[in-house]
């Protein structure tokens, strides 16, 4: 399956189960020719087109295809910083959202490792000051902040993901929608997250 196609299907599937709604979200991955594949603009995931996704260069330079996603600048940023990272996925997921609302939330990392598999698939999840959406001065804070997290939270806004392939990065965004919903289900209860060193040796393994 090609680049292209791989997005539609994880746009609709995003699409199908909730993880986005609306015109919100967006999606992007590096093609096989090294640039960068990316949802347009102001359209739904799950209405995507393989023959009109929008072509970008890692400098940002529209090479193809409609506008880009407003957002494309934070996709740029994880790819600039994490230089092994193949696909970005972003979500307006309904509990990561909620959790990045939190006003008693850990700036340096909102979702304790409740489960060994949110270790190994999210690890510390810092949470960016809030910005507007398209706001492109949150792009450098991205990019610094993504040099040791390949998981971000927006403040207000969602979580972007950074992966070595599309699967990855849906894999860690689900994962990490999953924890927010256990762990605002859980909120005001006292809880007993996977011990710090735990924690490390998962992230080693399955770095």
């Amino acid at each position: 399956m090609s680049i292209a196609d791989q997005i539609v299907a994880l746009g609709d599937s995003f699409f199908s189960r909730s993880l986005t709604f609306g015109r919100t979200g967006n999606l992007s991955a590096v093609d096989d020719d090294g640039t960068i594949l990316m949802t347009p603009t102001g359209i739904s995931l799950g209405q995507l087109d393989a023959e009109a996704l929008s072509r970008v260069s890692i400098d940002g330079q529209h090479l193809h295809g409609p506008q880009p996603t407003k957002e494309a600048f934070l996709h740029l940023a994880m790819y600039r910083a994490r230089p092994e990272t193949r696909a970005v996925v972003h979500t307006h997921s309904t509990h990561s959202v909620a959790v990045s609302c939190l006003r008693d939330v850990d700036h340096d990392n909102a979702i304790p490792a409740l489960t060994a598999y949110y270790a190994m698939r999210v690890g510390a999840l810092p949470v960016l000051p809030y910005h507007a959406p398209g706001d492109d001065r949150l792009g450098p804070v991205a990019e610094k902040m993504a040099t040791d997290h390949h998981a971000l939270l927006l403040a207000n806004h969602g979580p972007i993901v950074a992966g070595t392939d599309l699967a990855s990065a849906a894999d860690a965004l689900e994962e990490l929608e999953e924890t927010a919903k256990l762990h605002l289900l859980l909120h005001g209860h006292r809880t007993a997250p996977v011990a710090d060193a735990e924690v490390t040796r998962l992230k080693e393994k399955y770095r």
